[in-house]
């Protein structure tokens, strides 16, 4: 397995795993503004795209947007969709997404990684957790949706 940063020739690979994470997530399948929304971030460089392949197959992405933190000075990245195929959990592919995640942020000079997972996805929790990740237990968060 190897991990490459995605570029815009790789947005339909990185497509078909984004379409899978969003059913994952219980939304309903559409490849086509998966494609879309994935050409779109990549060409307009509104993310970064970690994508890791075994072979000439896509196995698993990590996609990071970038951000700041008022309070802290510093830039973030917002570690906003990491996603393995099911055939591959447990095979370390997420931990090397998450690694090729760090190394970035340290060479971008980045202040911190941030994410949220979902209150029952406890297997990426522990994953998280197991490589430093600290749950936040002193904020609140909140969305309106428009």
């Amino acid at each position: 397995m190897h991990i490459i940063k995605a570029c815009v020739t790789d947005y339909k690979k990185v497509a078909v795993l984004f379409n899978e994470y969003r059913v994952f997530y219980k939304q309903k399948s559409d490849i086509k503004a998966a494609e879309r929304f994935i050409y779109e971030r990549l060409h307009n460089k509104e993310s970064v795209i970690f994508l890791a392949l075994e072979e000439a197959e896509a196995v698993g992405f990590a996609q990071l947007y970038p951000s700041f933190t008022s309070i802290g000075i510093k830039r973030i990245i917002i570690l906003n969709d990491l996603y393995v195929t099911e055939k591959t959990r447990g095979s370390g592919v997420g931990a090397a997404l998450l690694q090729k995640v760090k190394e970035y942020g340290k060479q971008e000079e980045i202040g911190s990684i941030v994410l949220q997972t979902a209150k029952d996805n406890a297997r990426a929790q522990h994953l998280y957790e197991k490589l430093g990740y600290q749950k936040d237990d002193h904020y609140f968060y909140y969305s309106l949706s428009l």
